[in-house]
């Protein structure tokens, strides 16, 4: 604790280097809570027939668990930039780790597929507040001209995690049960990430507020310059951001929508993957294996795409992503070969790697400074809502045809025309006729 209150007393710098120890502390708190959300990823859908008993139809009861954590994370996204505000980041980041301390109980003592719904309402409490706070006290620590590289490592270090724990949490299944698997691994993260929360991690507010102190700097001097005086700007509410964001701005418009559809794809691996592999006579680590490989790559490529967007342009990686996403979904139901289904996985994480850091990039271009914020979280709202609707749509989809295939179809079609309103959306034509 007296480390943490050295850092805390030494002059405010901003910087990687300057901050590399809160840094690298933030990014194995990513790391942890990626490996939180991964340890579901394989082993839950597994459980749905051998342990709760739901019939290999039962799509929308299997659905219905991504269903709420997305609900419940996409709300926390929302909530959360308000909250650290009022209560620092480090307080949230431990209250997220707390709140995950009932989800690998509530699995491990389950009597029916409700606890386990109720398990997902305390998993997306943490990721909301755990991701969330992970991420905005490494922006706090870095410069401006470093959020771009901060946002690759956040990412790489998060779902690069999502997938090995899935694969993890197999092999640890066949080796002991399910159940015991995910109680044992589950307990060790928590207990980790929450004692490194307290003991490592400090407060970055005070980096954000000299950020904002900077950026009133700024403002003044170039008013100065134009013989003007600084205005005080009027933050405008919520709601009103809500609406222009979702309804009025053609871009944001846009941007939301894709971030809402590209985590259709996301629940598609989540929910439908493991089952369509397993009803492919592939064992649970076996269907864990490739679908860790879609974690990994995506997370790993982001440490290339994100940077390769500030150079090529947004537009490009968004669409061509959204487009390689959509043939590896048909791709994935139209083969029945595991090298293949491994390929496969491959490419749609790299697809992801291609859109998922570029769509948050190109939200923050077509933003006002003032409201930047403001108009990431409605983002980021969205993006995670999509979990919810992509999951509620494709377990509709799969009970009314009684099969796992066309969930991927769906996807897939989603994805493209998704991809095309980018297109259209982002074109420089569109881009110059929203400004006037």
């Amino acid at each position: 604790m007296s480390e943490q209150m050295q850092q805390q007393t030494d002059p405010i710098q901003h910087g990687i280097k300057a901050n590399l120890d809160q840094i690298i502390q933030q990014l194995i708190q990513v790391f942890l809570v990626g490996l939180a959300i991964g340890m579901t990823r394989t082993v839950v859908p597994g459980l749905a027939e051998t342990e709760f008993g739901l019939a290999e139809q039962a799509f929308m009861s299997l659905a219905l668990f991504v269903v709420v954590f997305g609900l419940v994370k996409a709300s926390m996204n929302l909530l959360a930039g308000h909250l650290s505000d009022q209560f620092g980041r480090r307080r949230l980041l431990v209250a997220g780790w707390l709140l995950a301390i009932p989800v690998p109980f509530l699995i491990f003592y389950a009597q029916n597929w409700w606890w386990i719904i109720a398990a997902m309402v305390f998993l997306g409490l943490n990721q909301g507040l755990c991701w969330s706070m992970a991420l905005n006290s490494k922006l706090d620590l870095a410069k401006a001209s470093q959020k771009g590289l901060v946002n690759g490592f956040n990412e790489f270090s998060g779902y690069a995690a999502v997938g090995l724990a899935g694969w993890i949490t197999a092999w640890m299944a066949e080796q002991m049960g399910a159940r015991e698997a995910l109680l044992v691994f589950g307990l060790v993260v928590i207990a980790l990430g929450l004692f490194l929360a307290i003991a490592k991690v400090i407060d970055t507010h005070p980096w954000s507020q000299l950020h904002q102190q900077k950026h009133q700097e700024a403002l003044a001097e170039k008013a100065a310059e134009n013989g003007q005086a600084v205005e005080p700007t009027q933050k405008a509410t919520l709601g009103a951001m809500m609406v222009y964001a979702t309804f009025k701005q053609p871009q944001l418009m846009a941007l939301n929508q894709a971030g809402l559809v590209e985590k259709f794809i996301d629940a598609l691996v989540w929910v439908f993957m493991p089952v369509f592999l397993i009803s492919q006579s592939q064992t649970l680590v076996q269907a864990s294996a490739i679908i860790a490989i879609y974690g990994v790559v995506w997370g790993g490529s982001q440490l290339i795409t994100g940077p390769l967007s500030d150079k090529w342009g947004r537009r490009g990686l968004i669409v061509g992503g959204f487009w390689l996403c959509a043939i590896t979904s048909f791709g994935f139901v139209m083969t029945d070969s595991a090298w293949v289904w491994s390929v496969l996985a491959a490419l749609m994480g790299f697809g992801m790697a291609m859109l998922y850091p570029t769509l948050g990039a190109a939200v923050a271009d077509v933003s006002e400074p003032r409201v930047r914020a403001s108009v990431l979280g409605i983002y980021r709202f969205w993006r995670d809502f999509g979990y919810a609707a992509g999951a509620f749509l494709m377990g509709v989809l799969a009970f009314y045809s009684e099969s796992v295939v066309w969930p991927f179809y769906f996807v897939g079609g989603m994805m493209f025309l998704s991809g095309l309103w980018v297109w259209v959306a982002l074109s420089p034509k569109a881009i110059e006729a929203g400004k006037k």
